[in-house]
């Protein structure tokens, strides 16, 4: 259940979600180099999330609730004239790749620093991934 604190944030990103990718490493010269390939798409999420960001990042403990709506495949909707029609049997949760942890900490990683000052602050979290006909992202961060 979620306790509503002093401060609550709502916002949506219209984007299909992404899933964090596992660090890489390279070889240079002899030394090994570590790198996060989901740097650049944590840092546009970050980019659209953060007009709706607090001044200061919250300190105190927070529960975050994250919806994630997955575009809908072809094979959902119906064929002919009625091609804009789901089919009966269309699935409302999406239970493929990717899978909702590596959602989740993609978006908790990339507003890290600027909502909230740590993701450990988070005690928290209420999720789900379905299909949609928009895709996006829903996130609400409340300090409890």
């Amino acid at each position: 259940m979620i306790c509503e604190g002093d401060s609550m944030i709502n916002f949506s990103i219209d984007e299909n979600p992404k899933a964090l990718k596992r660090h890489r490493m390279t070889w240079r010269g002899g030394v090994a180099r570590s790198y996060d390939p989901s740097a650049q798409d944590k840092k546009e999420f970050l980019m659209m999330a953060k007009k709706y960001a607090p001044k200061t990042p919250i300190l105190g403990a927070i529960s975050v609730r994250i919806e994630f709506y997955m575009p809908r495949p072809k094979n959902h909707y119906r064929t002919g004239k009625y091609s804009h029609l789901l089919k009966a049997d269309a699935p409302m949760n999406h239970t493929g790749r990717p899978d909702i942890d590596n959602l989740l900490k993609f978006v908790m990683d990339a507003l890290n620093g600027v909502f909230y000052k740590d993701d450990s602050q988070i005690c928290q979290v209420f999720t789900l991934k379905q299909y949609n006909t928009r895709p996006g992202t829903l996130v609400e961060i409340v300090e409890l």
